[in-house]
């Protein structure tokens, strides 16, 4: 079997994210794997055709990365401080698209991922990201229930 040297575990950063935080730390010490979280913020071009002004949008993108990155830090260091081996990161896009890109430039071995976070709305305007993963992984996917798991 091939061990996992580098496991991608993305997040919305809901609460459904970090019960999955406790495999993801198993995991990655039994295969003694590097962790690399990573969130995607939503670019908001689909408000652009109803006239909201690109300096809006622009702006708006802008405090979200911010406040992403800022809360994602915390995640880090609450949930992996102790692991040296592992990095963070929030990349602007759609989240399975983006989720995919990384999974080729980083090299990762194994992603770890939710069946579902964020409920209601968005998941009916954006759809299953975990299933869009699933489809389209070249590696293997291991996805959990947050509301099933522990």
């Amino acid at each position: 079997m091939k061990a996992f040297k580098n496991i991608l575990f993305p997040i919305d950063l809901s609460e459904a994210s970090e019960k999955l935080v406790e495999t993801v730390q198993m995991v990655a010490e039994c295969f003694g794997a590097r962790v690399h979280l990573l969130f995607v913020a939503r670019i908001l071009d689909y408000f652009a055709g109803i006239y909201v002004p690109a300096a809006s949008i622009t702006s708006m993108e802008k405090s979200i990365m911010e406040g992403a990155e800022k809360k994602l830090y915390e995640f880090q260091e609450r949930y992996f401080s102790d692991r040296e081996s592992a990095s963070a990161a929030v990349l602007p896009g759609d989240a399975a698209e983006e989720i995919l890109k990384f999974v080729s430039e980083k090299k990762i071995d194994l992603i770890i991922m939710g069946t579902h976070g964020r409920k209601g709305l968005d998941k009916i305007i954006f759809g299953s990201v975990a299933e869009r993963v699933v489809k389209a992984s070249p590696v293997p996917v291991m996805v959990i229930n947050p509301y099933k798991s522990n």
